[in-house]
């Protein structure tokens, strides 16, 4: 069988076949396995832990989120009294209760929070992992330019955990549980349905945080230009607003909490873009 090269043939780990190079990545997935399952133990054993002061918690008028928003208005309340109520910011208290639905309803909530646990954690080996993998293949320039690839991306993904979790999360759970149709209703609600509501908005955050690491290599392979970006930043921005609106309650000042890190970060990616393009014309 002939040698499979990648783009680097000069370097000896690409002289391998292609049979051999999925014996290699099916170890890096094996060892990826094992470590999110280790992982998912862990967090399975400490549920109780994880449901009551992480899953749960922002059910509670205690989450911190709830408890500095509205700190937040009284301060400005003080500094502008005119113009800013003292309780514009505070939340309605909300008391839900949950149903495990099926009768294995709360074994299988359990193991997909470990499960998810497990992603969030483990989530800078894996690109870790994929990064020792895929490095042989690069030529030294592109080894440098990627330098820091898997630290930058976790701490973007960090990041959007932690928005996701104490502003979207929170923001989502107070209005669709305090939601009224104007007619007595139970707040009951499936347990599942409630924990997809925290683990979507959290992780759809932490990916939404990688914008900036996307167009680095949409820009490297030159099919993102800043130019391009810029003339589609009103159109971005008025989706940033529209995306704002659906997963926030309808009030300006949650939209714009919302909506600035959004802002930022394409503002970011746009001067990544730029300077991605002006190495490749050096």
């Amino acid at each position: 069988m002939s040698d499979y090269s990648g783009p680097n043939p000069g370097n000896k780990n690409n002289q391998m076949s292609f049979l051999e190079h999925l014996e290699v990545l099916r170890w890096v997935l094996m060892r990826i396995v094992i470590v999110l399952f280790i992982l998912a133990c862990v967090v399975y054993i400490y549920r109780d832990f994880v449901f009551e002061h992480i899953v749960m918690s922002s059910k509670e008028m205690d989450f911190w989120t709830y408890v500095k928003f509205c700190e937040t208005s009284q301060y400005l309340n003080s500094i502008w009294p005119n113009f800013i109520d003292s309780d514009v910011m505070c939340f309605d208290p909300i008391d839900p209760k949950f149903l495990p639905g099926k009768v294995t309803g709360k074994f299988m909530t359990a193991m997909l929070v470990a499960l998810i646990g497990a992603l969030i954690i483990g989530f800078p080996y894996i690109l870790w992992e994929f990064w020792r993998f895929l490095k042989p293949a690069l030529y030294p320039k592109e080894k440098k330019s990627a330098k820091g690839l898997v630290f930058f991306s976790s701490l973007l993904f960090a990041c959007g955990i932690l928005f996701g979790y104490f502003i979207i999360n929170p923001l989502s759970v107070h209005f669709l549980i305090g939601f009224e149709l104007g007619t007595d209703t139970l707040d009951y609600f499936p347990m599942n349905s409630f924990m997809g509501i925290v683990a979507s908005t959290t992780l759809a955050a932490g990916v939404m945080f990688e914008l900036p690491v996307l167009v680095y290599f949409l820009s490297k392979a030159g099919i993102v230009s800043p130019d391009g970006m810029k003339k589609y930043r009103k159109h971005s921005f008025v989706a940033t607003l529209v995306i704002a609106a659906i997963i926030t309650p309808p009030d300006v000042v949650s939209q714009i909490i919302v909506a600035i890190p959004i802002v930022i970060l394409y503002e970011l990616s746009i001067f990544i873009s730029k300077s991605v393009n002006k190495r490749r014309e050096i």
